[in-house]
């Protein structure tokens, strides 16, 4: 086999047997894990966020840049009495390499939203999606360019590519589980399935070398326990399954109410993303507006390259309601 850049032999691996993009920031892009998020937001009437995340800028000059934009909203919460329906939307665009290797996939999700009994909600949700592929192979060099003193780009390249743009349809499916055991604690578990479809996807010329994108799973757990007037704690768990590739990442985080009314609110908090990377997070909240960055901190083994200088995100999430005096059917701790 021909050996090619490292650019497009990482793209390979990754959609042979590796992760989706994905970022640490999880809970701050909900539609992006889970479909049946959609709407998921009991005591608001939409969400708008927004996500970015660099990564490895300490390794190359081309590092990968990974950005999203969504957003939610409650439809009919007042036509169903124990319900309601969730729409949405994601934009989400990444970028790595000499070639200019990027994926941009856009996506609409419903979900439907159902109390059961006083305490709990069951969710169910779909989304589709459409994903475009590309690289500039202008950019890149191929062992065939070699001419012995430097890489001539204007000899043949010797690969059998047929283009340089894959575009594909997909479908995800995913469940809610939330339960409100009092005024001052929420659980809530989701498990969804992307790429159920199973698209193909190549950039070369036969179908015998198209690759099959493998389905993920991914199931989360999430906590928000009211400590007293100041405090409100927020675990979460999360594990992802892509082929062979795992993606186990625990944490938390901390509001602390500095206004005394919720409105101003500081946040702090911890992930660590096993065999990874460890990443502190930090925030700030102001009325309806959350701004959260955090820095991934490489602890794998190539912290050894990369000095531990792994990535960093932010995230900024706007909640709000139409009216006031909204009917709550369900109401996750706060300060209000």
């Amino acid at each position: 086999m021909k050996r090619i850049s490292l650019v497009v032999l990482l793209f390979c691996g990754l959609c042979a047997g590796a992760q989706d993009l994905h970022f640490t920031q999880y809970f701050n892009a909900p539609l992006l894990v889970n479909p049946a998020n959609a709407g998921f937001n009991p005591d608001q009437d939409y969400r708008i966020g927004g996500n970015y995340r660099t990564q490895w800028a300490s390794l190359t000059a081309n590092p990968y840049k990974t950005m999203s934009v969504w957003g939610d909203v409650q439809l009919f919460n007042d036509r169903f009495e124990n319900g309601w329906v969730g729409a949405g939307g994601a934009l989400m665009k990444d970028v790595a390499g000499a070639g200019e290797l990027s994926a941009t996939k856009a996506y609409a999700s419903i979900a439907y939203h159902q109390m059961v009994g006083f305490n709990s909600l069951v969710s169910l949700g779909f989304n589709a999606g459409y994903v475009t592929k590309q690289v500039n192979f202008a950019k890149l060099t191929f062992d065939n360019s070699w001419n012995g003193k430097f890489f001539d780009v204007l000899a043949p390249k010797g690969e059998n590519f047929l283009t340089n743009r894959q575009d594909y349809f997909d479908l995800q499916a995913g469940l809610n589980y939330a339960i409100f055991p009092s005024d001052n604690a929420y659980l809530n578990a989701g498990f969804s399935a992307l790429h159920i479809n199973r698209p193909k996807e190549s950039f070369f010329a036969t179908s015998q070398e198209k690759t099959t994108v493998s389905p993920r799973y991914t199931l989360f757990l999430n906590g928000v326990f009211k400590l007293d007037d100041r405090w409100i704690l927020s675990p979460n768990v999360y594990v992802s399954k892509m082929a062979t590739a795992w993606e186990y990442v625990a944490g938390g985080q901390a509001n602390y109410n500095l206004s005394g009314d919720g409105a101003t609110q500081l946040i702090g908090g911890l992930s660590y993303r096993v065999g990874d990377a460890v990443a502190p997070v930090i925030g700030f909240q102001l009325n309806e507006y959350k701004f959260t960055f955090n820095y991934d901190a490489t602890m794998s083994a190539l912290r050894s390259y990369n000095g531990t200088r792994g990535a960093f995100e932010v995230s900024l999430v706007k909640t709000g309601l139409f009216s006031e005096g909204k009917a709550i059917k369900c109401n996750i701790p706060s300060f209000n």
